[in-house]
């Protein structure tokens, strides 16, 4: 069919596809990310391809590209889809906000610190609105998030997630989630009221599975410090580092979210220099102006204004 057509159409689930596999770079983990396979998903490349008569993706090594056509067909995309968003919007305006449900989504101590803290907010100033939880990172919340399987994501600033300046999404900042040092009660640092980073520079240290946004901001932290960390032991569940922190095994950069960690032998102190890790809340472009969702987005930003001053434990 001719773009010049009047029965011009672009299928939007397409365009998601295309999307996709522009932000991931191979067809296979495309298909991984959406839950299709990586036949459908060139099917579905092929077909949209075939109706707007250009070319959508070109070679590149061992994955491929965006041809120019392609980025700008997803850029109009872009514009159509906020407009859809925003008429969903108008029509859940006709209620005043107070029922509904959304589902949310964030990595695990944003759940304990944030979310449930403003899913119990809700259930008293806001009974009607049913709030789900699933814990969830990067860049996979995000594909849900296109999707509309997902209403709210809580997420951590690194290079998994979008740039601020992604017009796919709106956010809303919450918090500067300050990291402390975790040393066993018997290292020498610990009877100081805080440390220098640099101090830590020969110990070996405990981390967060690599890949994830605490260990990347363990080692960027690190580096701005001006050495590159000894990293050793790894985990996925705060109380686990520690638990090695505790036996001796190393020190840990530990957010204070993820506090206390209700391990004897672990004394928490602060560090001199800042550093943490900015947490935000995002929803698609022109999801905001939904009654429930601006609700849900304005507790989010309560709660974690009321936690954002949560000093280390001793």
């Amino acid at each position: 069919m001719s773009t010049f057509s009047k029965d011009f159409t672009i299928d939007p689930r397409r365009l998601r596809v295309l999307r996709e596999v522009g932000q991931r770079g191979t067809v296979t983990s495309a298909a991984n990310g959406l839950h299709l396979t990586p036949s459908a998903v060139s099917q579905q490349i092929a077909a949209l391809s075939r109706e707007l008569g250009v070319p959508l993706l070109e070679k590149t090594g061992r994955g491929v590209r965006l041809t120019g056509q392609a980025q700008l067909i997803l850029t109009h995309a872009t514009v159509v889809q906020a407009q859809f968003e925003r008429a969903r919007a108008d029509l859940a305006a006709f209620a005043d906000g107070r029922i509904g449900r959304v589902s949310v989504a964030g990595f695990a101590t944003s759940i304990g610190g944030i979310i449930a803290p403003a899913m119990r907010q809700l259930r008293t100033a806001r009974p009607g609105i049913t709030v789900t939880a699933v814990e969830m990172e990067p860049p996979d919340i995000f594909t849900l998030l296109d999707k509309g399987e997902l209403d709210i994501v809580v997420a951590v600033d690194f290079r998994k997630t979008p740039p601020r300046s992604d017009p796919h999404y709106y956010r809303v900042e919450l918090m500067a989630d300050l990291f402390d040092a975790a040393l066993p009660a018997d290292h020498p640092l610990a009877k100081c009221d805080s440390i220098v980073l640099a101090e830590l520079a020969t110990e070996i240290f405990v981390a967060a599975a690599p890949g994830t946004s605490c260990s990347e901001v363990t080692l960027a932290t690190c580096a701005a410090a001006g050495f590159s960390p000894d990293v050793r032991h790894y985990s996925t569940e705060w109380n686990a580092i520690g638990a090695l922190v505790a036996v001796g095994a190393g020190v840990a950069l530990v957010p204070r979210l993820a506090q206390p960690l209700n391990r004897p032998g672990v004394v928490m102190r602060p560090l001199r220099q800042h550093a943490a890790r900015n947490i935000f809340a995002a929803v698609r472009a022109g999801a905001q102006e939904d009654p429930v969702l601006a609700a849900t987005l304005e507790v989010l930003v309560e709660v974690a204004a009321s936690v954002g001053a949560v000093a280390p434990t001793a």
